[in-house]
């Protein structure tokens, strides 16, 4: 028999496309999945009716309007949605890959899946829960030292909450010493996150925005000259999008604070740094760490997250309530050590999403210190490898700190490709979908022309590596040989080629089943 030729990098793919329709568009009156027995008589005798047993105010006075739909069709609709999903167990993630997701242990999601975790509920008493407050309690105490902060909070969802935080504490910091009104400015950096704007900017603040010297660094004169009396905080991603990382940062926070404002982190970009460096020796009074990202917990389109959000001691009265502390004897609520007149109160309703700090428990735990930094090293060498591959392309560049490498990702750009064949970063991202992977651009706006953001995290391996390096080095000879193909593209995915000239208007959207009804019918 002739061995299969399994030389080529390019991996052929086609993925299975279904023309399925919307659970509510396949519901049909009447039909069930399961029939709920009613109770026996002897059982009703004893407990009486249900609708006796549930306070008048909280029963529905019409049906809950969900679908109605048989089991074989349930298993069918969702089987076959499966079936047109790319994700960290299928394809190799290297765009956005701690965003979207590095790998995670399946054994953590056992261990958030079992009944222990499952069935608990936030209002139990803390006596009773006294298992996953103790991992709340010293995940918070695993976040201080990997950062230098003196307490944490789980509350906030995501990153962007997070900032919100962020920004909410510094206006509750500077409206407890009397300069609430006055400070009323928040500086960033175009190649920090946009919600580092977007988040202080709900808060209230208005954004100064710092450009890139001709290296990429943010300009230190350029934040001298805006830098006052006005300043409430300095929030700043580092390494930027770009994979710049900025060395002197430390400059940039002491300036911020002999002006009297406050300096956070946006960790985001925290993978290449474990063990490395920590926020407290880069100045910085508060921090947050995705632990969606950064300690490898499942993403899961935007949520369930958290944005771990931690601070100095000055600013601990203002944090959410409660904390969760340990007397020595038991674990319990704390709201005590609260600024009751200044404490910007709570962000969501419990205290974060409790599977997602037990996952990033056992992460943290199965690694240690040693494996926590081995995390790192690898995620910069892979960037690396990567970043010293494609720049040996023509058609590739990087703009800034020429010849110097970057920590864990680089925003590429395709500029010349554009210029020699008309194709774009956004024909590129939908091409890729037909090899079964995932490409980023970039932020909006695209301060860099037709970017390319990779990020290939610790978790490829070099053969991951080169086949995704091989599959984009494929499609861009497309690009000057066949670019109809790309143009047309995707071709093997289940999407296709969408109008985007709607998605600016929130009068054709419709984020749920319900709103979609209502501006259809």
């Amino acid at each position: 028999m002739k061995r299969i030729d399994r030389s080529n990098k390019v991996r052929k793919f086609h993925q299975a496309q279904w023309n399925e329709s919307i659970i509510f568009e396949l519901s049909r009156k009447g039909e069930r999945g399961i029939l709920v027995p009613k109770a026996v008589k002897e059982v009703e005798e004893k407990t009486g009716k249900l609708e006796d047993l549930i306070p008048d105010r909280m029963q529905r006075k019409t049906p809950p309007a969900l679908p109605e739909i048989s089991q074989p069709r349930v298993l069918r609709h969702y089987t076959r949605i499966s079936q047109e999903t790319l994700g960290a167990d299928v394809n190799i993630e290297i765009g956005q890959g701690t965003c979207t997701v590095k790998y995670s242990p399946k054994i953590n999601d056992q261990l958030a899946r079992l009944p222990e975790m499952t069935e608990l509920h936030p209002r139990q008493d803390p006596e009773t829960v006294q298992g996953i407050l103790q991992i709340m309690h010293e995940t918070d105490l695993y976040m201080r030292e990997i950062s230098g902060m003196d307490r944490f909070t789980f509350q906030p969802s995501g990153g962007s909450q997070a900032i919100m935080v962020m920004a909410a504490l510094a206006r509750a910091y500077h409206e407890a010493n009397g300069e609430g009104q006055e400070r009323n400015e928040v500086i960033t950096t175009i190649y920090s996150h946009p919600s580092d704007a977007a988040a202080p900017a709900v808060v209230g603040y208005n954004i100064i925005y710092l450009q890139p010297d001709e290296d990429g660094y943010p300009d230190f004169d350029a934040l001298k000259a805006v830098v006052g009396p006005k300043t409430a905080a300095f929030i700043v991603a580092n390494p930027e999008d770009t994979g710049v990382y900025n060395s002197r940062v430390k400059e940039f926070t002491d300036l911020v604070h002999q002006h009297g404002g406050l300096c956070g982190y946006d960790q985001a970009n925290a993978n290449g740094l474990l063990g490395v460096t920590r926020a407290k020796e880069a100045g910085f009074d508060m921090c947050f760490f995705n632990l969606h990202k950064t300690f490898s917990t499942p993403h899961g389109c935007g949520g369930p997250a958290v944005g771990a959000t931690g601070v100095v001691e000055k600013l601990v009265p203002y944090l959410p309530a409660p904390l969760i502390d340990f007397d020595g004897k038991s674990y319990f609520l704390n709201y005590d050590f609260a600024d009751p007149d200044h404490s910007i109160g709570k962000v969501r309703l419990f205290n974060g999403v409790a599977p997602v700090v037990l996952k990033a428990y056992a992460w943290i735990r199965s690694l240690g210190a040693e494996g926590l930094y081995e995390v790192a090293k690898v995620a910069v060498l892979n960037n690396n490898y990567l970043f010293r591959k494609l720049m040996a392309l023509d058609c590739v560049d990087a703009p800034y700190t020429k010849g110097k490498q970057r920590v864990e990702q680089v925003r590429y750009t395709l500029a010349k490709l554009y210029e020699d064949t008309g194709i774009t970063t956004g024909d590129i991202q939908r091409r890729m979908m037909d090899f079964g992977m995932h490409y980023w651009t970039s932020h909006h706006p695209y301060y860099v022309p037709e970017p390319m953001t990779l990020e290939p995290t610790e978790t490829p391996s070099k053969e991951d590596l080169d086949e995704y390096i091989e599959t984009l080095k494929h499609i861009f000879n497309e690009a000057y040989t066949n670019p109809e193909i790309i143009k047309t593209a995707p071709h093997n995915s289940v999407c296709h080629q969408i109008d985007e000239s709607d998605m600016d208007d929130p009068e054709k959207w419709a984020v749920s089943w319900r709103v979609y009804l209502r501006k259809t019918q």
